[in-house]
């Protein structure tokens, strides 16, 4: 273990050569178990669900560890001392479990910082919906503790990558929800020419187009008209925004699938979001979006299927009464 000082911090980074893709994450007694804690810089307000997390895994003997950024927000605003606390660097950790404190987005940048280290993640919602996290802060004790007697499942999801001329867009390539090519703030729609495993499917005029795993369904694909897929089913949705033609439909395509795209701007400029990480491109690139070599595994209580989850965060079957 090394020690950093930075500033007037103390940071514990824990640095270990590990083949994240053969490590075995079963059959460990829970005191031996590490939790790294990731959290959301702008619910300072939500501190105290943390403080539960925390006196949950001290009760249970596990250890842990904050990320360093969330630590020293939440030193700078006076709601932990730090020298009661190891710290980690977001790139360079290893952990039994990750903890995602905040909502969805949380979730999804704490799957980035995981990426192919085969970490499973718990989601704590202290944000809105909660797809992703769906831990509420009313069951924070009861869940942790069940997790810490093993009454949970791990599902594994689908991660999608692009490549910008055959090589990773950016340092942060894959995407766990999803791809969308957009036109730029002050520009006209875009074209964007799509093929499938090296066939033509059609050219989409249109303010843009996503590519959603069955985990982004639920997210910006399904707020502009794409479908909802259930996890485990190896598909993904092409659901254009905004297009021009009204007979222009979301796409449903096997995850297997190797999908090329050509863009045209009158700017000759568009955007790309991998997972709302926004990257500039210029026209001519060719862009390929392909399933990544690895899963994010997530954690989920022993009965808490996605059709009730559906039916808790769309409040399908809800009954609304006029008082």
């Amino acid at each position: 273990m090394h020690i950093d000082i930075v500033g007037t911090y103390l940071f514990a980074k824990i640095s270990k050569n590990i083949d994240y893709h053969e490590r075995p994450r079963k059959n460990i007694l829970f005191n031996d178990m590490h939790f790294a804690i990731f959290g959301n810089q702008y619910q300072d307000f939500k501190a105290s669900e943390l403080h539960r997390v925390i006196d949950v895994l001290r009760a249970i003997g596990a250890s842990f560890a904050i990320e360093s950024d969330y630590a020293k927000y939440l030193f700078s605003q006076n709601l932990i001392a730090v020298s009661d606390f190891s710290t980690f660097s977001s790139n360079d950790f290893d952990a039994d479990f990750a903890i995602s404190m905040g909502g969805d987005g949380t979730f999804l940048t704490v799957a980035n910082h995981v990426g192919d280290k085969q970490i499973p993640i718990i989601g704590i919602n202290t944000g809105r919906l909660g797809f992703l996290a769906d831990i509420s802060p009313s069951s924070i004790e009861t869940s942790l503790r069940l997790i810490s007697q093993g009454e949970y499942d791990i599902e594994e999801r689908t991660v999608i990558s692009i490549e910008a001329d055959g090589k990773p867009l950016s340092d942060s390539h894959c995407a766990l929800n999803d791809i969308a090519i957009l036109k730029r703030d002050n520009a006209s729609m875009i074209t964007i020419s799509v093929e499938i495993n090296g066939e033509p499917l059609t050219d989409y005029e249109a303010d843009g187009l996503i590519v959603s795993t069955t985990t982004g369904s639920t997210a910006y694909s399904l707020s502009v008209g794409g479908p909802i897929l259930v996890p485990q089913t190896g598909i993904l949705a092409i659901t254009p925004v905004a297009p021009h033609s009204l007979n222009v439909r979301p796409v449903v395509i096997s995850d297997s699938s190797e999908i090329t795209m050509r863009v045209e701007s009158r700017t000759h400029q568009y955007l790309v979001a991998i997972d709302g990480r926004s990257v500039d491109c210029t026209e001519g690139t060719i862009l390929t979006i392909k399933k990544a070599p690895y899963v994010i595994r997530t954690v989920k209580r022993r009965g808490q299927s996605f059709f009730k989850t559906l039916r808790e965060k769309m409040m399908w079957g809800a009954k609304f009464t006029n008082t």
